[in-house]
């Protein structure tokens, strides 16, 4: 894909990398690696860097660099962990990086109200294990060990938000540094307010485009009293799929539903080393509840499994099972890699109504057959949301350009059916132009909700919104 890249004013980036070198010294970095690691998050998308990184330590001192940039109009790129999958991170004007890796601090847990609020560098898996003797547990998973202010900025969700929903339902207030330097919070702990306009909903999902995120307040839960795993596969991926929609439809609270086709589920037998299994249409469950409840909720959805063709359940309530089922569904991405050596993986989603996943799965894997492509599926299929890994050679043009050409086919299948051209990757600058067919009018709702909040287009320019 062609960059739009601009690089900032070389006046002005000295001007303004003098000051914050002055101001906050080693913190400040301009070495090339540094600088090119931070212009590229884990997509396809090509590096554009940061003229330099701030390896911030507190609000304070983001706020106070927000206020130097807003002041010669640099550019602004906030970075967690690079974990994002539309270039969300790069520099297309360049400017500052801010890294907030080091702001990693667990601040408050509030057991009695089933909330905590932690620094945006926190990770979920340090946030998890910092819980873990508390009882509770931050469900939303996206697989990578992403940032919590990374999350909550691209509205991640993953294999938990069939039951728990995503990072719009589950923050509940935000500490945001905004264009002009200010420190705002966008809500109390309260489980609900009237009061005023959802500033946090807004924030949600912006993608560094309005503010930068620097302590986010989470709902959390307590850990369930019995987790149980079970695999089930399909001779067809269209039986799977509706396994999935009567689940659903039937009400049953399932926490984890997690479709592979038979190329997805080849390519994990054989990285993951998963014994028992067949390279066939596969459906990853979990339960949670007590153990009455998680039984319960089991048989019911292996009836209707076996309604329609789905093998015998495969069970492990075992944590070291569970957790090898489910580390190889999070290496998927790198097990599809392992089928085509040196390639690269480029990786896309869209997500639609329940009821037409079906539907949109088997016209996009025909539409496959066509393109000579190997792009492996795997959905979490519990709230209509699907990905494909394209494993390319980024040296073979055509083929950069086959990708590209069906996934747009899929994205704008996708919004036919009512769907989104993404359902948790985001749109950084490599979805951007599908939003207009997506959003019509609600888009320049959006560019003049851009414009009040960052007059000078210094937040991550060139994402979600031209200004």
């Amino acid at each position: 894909m062609q960059i739009d890249a601009v690089p900032s004013d070389p006046t002005t980036r000295q001007t303004v990398l003098g000051i914050l070198k002055q101001r906050f010294g080693d913190q400040i970095s301009t070495a090339e690696a540094i600088r090119e690691r931070h212009g590229k998050d884990e997509s396809y998308h090509a590096s554009v860097a940061p003229d330099a990184v701030f390896f911030a330590e507190t609000t304070e001192q983001i706020a106070d660099a927000v206020k130097t940039c807003a002041n010669y109009k640099f550019p602004v790129i906030p970075f967690g962990v690079g974990t994002s999958l539309e270039g969300h991170v790069a520099a297309l004007r360049g400017g500052l990086c801010i890294d907030v890796s080091a702001m990693n601090q667990v601040l408050e847990v509030n057991a009695e109200d089933l909330d905590v609020t932690v620094q945006a560098g926190v990770t979920r898996k340090r946030l998890n294990e910092y819980l873990r003797d508390t009882g509770l547990f931050f469900p939303i998973d996206p697989g990578a060990d992403a940032s919590i202010g990374g999350m909550a900025a691209t509205r991640a969700s993953g294999t938990n938000a069939v039951r728990y929903g995503t990072m719009r339902e589950n923050v509940l207030s935000l500490t945001v540094v905004t264009a002009d330097g200010r420190v705002v919070k966008t809500a109390r702990r309260s489980r609900k307010s009237s009061a005023g306009y959802d500033l946090t909903r807004l924030f949600v999902g912006s993608e560094g485009t309005l503010g930068v995120i620097t302590e986010v307040t989470l709902k959390v839960y307590g850990i369930p009293e019995s987790i149980t795993s079970a695999v089930c596969q399909f001779e067809d991926l269209e039986s799977a799929v509706n396994t999935t929609i009567l689940t659903i439809q039937s009400g049953i609270p399932v926490a984890r539903m997690e479709l592979l086709d038979d190329t997805q589920m080849g390519a994990c037998i054989a990285y993951s080393k998963l014994e028992g299994y067949q390279a066939k249409p596969t459906l990853f469950f979990e339960f949670h509840g007590t153990k009455a409840s998680a039984t319960e909720q089991a048989k019911s959805v292996q009836a209707i499994a076996e309604d329609l063709g789905g093998s015998t359940f495969q069970w492990t309530a075992r944590m070291e099972d569970r957790n090898k089922l489910w580390q190889a569904r999070h290496d998927a991405y790198y097990a599809a890699l392992a089928l085509k050596p040196g390639s690269q993986g480029w990786a896309t989603d869209v997500c639609v109504p329940v009821s037409r996943l079906a539907e949109c799965i088997n016209e996009t894997k025909t539409d496959l057959e066509g393109t000579g492509l190997l792009a492996p599926l795997v959905s979490h299929a519990g709230d209509g949301n699907f990905h494909l890994v394209y494993v390319i050679d980024p040296e073979n043009q055509p083929e950069l350009d086959q990708a590209q050409a069906h996934s747009d086919r899929m994205v704008m299948r996708a919004l036919a059916m009512g769907g989104t051209c993404t359902g948790e990757h985001g749109v950084g600058y490599g979805k951007m132009r599908f939003l207009q067919a997506e959003h019509g009018e609600a888009l320049a709702l959006m560019r003049s909700l851009k414009i009040a909040f960052d007059p000078d287009n210094i937040m991550n320019p060139g994402k979600i919104v031209n200004v």
